[in-house]
């Protein structure tokens, strides 16, 4: 009688422990020597058989209703299956007498009713721990979720360090790198590539250039400002971020208007992917005519009225005249500065004001609480009247402890920011920078259009406020 010697080591966590294949052969051939069987040939496979559809398995299926063996030999029935589909064919065949005998060193198998009913038994028992592992992960999976915890490999940038994951500080440096170069507007995605190549950043497992969809995954990932996507939910994160959701906006809004790259352009052009057509709202873009850079409506949504073409240098100076609408000059921003000054010194005072006679206050409560209790236990007053007032004591004492002493001081550090920033648009406007130009128009403005030329743009709070304010005399007139 002939026998087919099956070993299979599966590639999924549920068989960590399991001995590897060339540990299964030694010890089968072993076995097989000691009961003088005669094997006829050895197959080997490291597949999981959770699911059917392995294939050296379903060959050996194959040879064995051929004729070609009558017999397998394995370590566990459960290396032979673990779905009810492969059990079955195996079942089915010792029905059929076309497997006359299976031989285990683990198990004891005769083809008897009984036999082939423990058989059953034990290939379901295997599927049942292969479907109760599958749950137990899952589960495990869902709680890591819960908790903030990634439950897969961390992206390039972070490393796995047992359970949790951290940042990698070699190439976060890296990932950060390219946020910034994209942010600036100036490269495609493809030219984003070759650069990160440049500064090495790679692939974590092969070490190989980073490929476009490597790119933009890395680029358009929240799981680098703190957050990650899972089964399509977004979920805070416990790890640390690498850029600053500032950055990663950007970003966004940058891949939006550059969604169709072009490479290997002769020309770059500034304002390119960040003004609308006024009329049908499609991109503005540019071309170069007799060495000069003209902008105009891609008109792509169809018909468009608007056939004017800005030559950049006309485009910048409007730009210009835009940032000036906003800005401070030294007449403006000193005398803004010394009264942010004053309210801060007052803010100050009001503080500790307002700390000191809160002490003051709770002092008293407590004064009260203990005389309160007194008369309680000289049965001056009733255990009603004792418990009304006693509370009405300590709620007045949890909303001094509870409610601020003053107004918050943020705001003051929100607005010296603010004019600060509004101080520099003036060597903005005054520089040659496009570039700086555009990105500072961008931060304060929204809905950024050309419409027969003309730039139109909606100022956002608080520099509308400059805009609508600039004509006031408390502002200098």
């Amino acid at each position: 009688m002939k026998y087919f010697l099956y070993a299979r080591k599966s590639t999924d966590t549920e068989d960590k422990q399991v001995l590897s294949i060339q540990s299964q052969l030694t010890e089968v051939r072993q076995y097989a020597v000691q009961q003088g069987l005669e094997i006829a040939q050895e197959f080997q496979e490291a597949r999981t058989a959770k699911s059917p559809g392995r294939p050296i398995f379903d060959e050996m299926i194959k040879r064995i209703e051929k004729g070609e063996a009558s017999g397998i030999i394995s370590w566990h029935p459960d290396r032979l299956a673990r779905n009810s589909i492969d059990g079955g064919k195996v079942i089915y065949l010792v029905d059929t007498g076309k497997i006359i005998d299976l031989k285990f060193p683990t198990y004891r198998f005769d083809s008897s009713a009984q036999g082939k009913f423990m058989l059953n038994i034990i290939f379901g028992q295997s599927k049942y721990y292969v479907d109760n592992l599958s749950e137990n992960t899952k589960r495990g999976l869902r709680e890591k979720v819960r908790l903030g915890e990634y439950p897969s490999l961390a992206p390039i940038g972070y490393t796995n360090d047992r359970s949790k994951i951290i940042v990698d500080e070699a190439n976060a440096p890296l990932v950060k790198k390219l946020y910034a170069l994209c942010a600036e507007g100036r490269y495609s995605l493809l030219e984003l590539r070759k650069l990160a190549t440049a500064f090495g950043l790679v692939s974590k497992r092969q070490k190989k250039p980073l490929s476009f969809s490597n790119v933009h995954r890395i680029l358009t990932n929240p799981f680098y400002y703190g957050l990650f996507l899972y089964k399509g939910e977004i979920f805070q994160g416990t790890h640390s971020p690498i850029i600053d959701k500032d950055l990663f906006d950007k970003v966004q809004e940058v891949i939006k208007f550059r969604s169709k790259p072009i490479l290997n352009k002769n020309h770059y052009f500034v304002f390119r992917g960040f003004i609308r057509c006024g009329e049908c709202g499609c991109q503005i873009t540019a071309e170069i005519q007799r060495g000069h850079a003209y902008y105009h409506c891609t008109k792509k949504r169809g018909p468009c009225a608007q056939s004017k073409y800005v030559r950049e240098e006309n485009l910048a100076q409007q730009v210009k005249e835009a940032i000036d609408k906003v800005a401070l000059d030294d007449g403006l921003f000193s005398p803004m500065m010394k009264e942010l000054e004053r309210e801060k010194t007052l803010l100050e005072a009001d503080k500790i004001f307002a700390k000191r006679n809160a002490e003051i206050k709770l002092k008293e409560i407590e004064e009260k609480l203990k005389t309160l209790l007194d008369l309680f236990m000289d049965n001056t007053i009733s255990v009603e009247e004792y418990r009304e007032k006693k509370a009405q004591l300590l709620n007045q004492k949890v909303e001094l402890e509870r409610n601020p002493l003053t107004q918050d001081g943020k705001w003051l550090e929100q607005m010296k920011s603010f004019l600060t920033l509004a101080h520099q648009a003036t060597s903005i406007a005054a520089e040659a920078n496009f570039e700086a130009q555009r990105d500072f128009l961008r931060s304060c403005g929204s809905n950024i259009s050309l419409n027969n030329g003309s730039l139109a743009i909606s100022y956002r709070y608080p520099w509308r406020y400059i805009v609508e304010n600039r004509g006031n005399k408390k502002w200098g007139g």
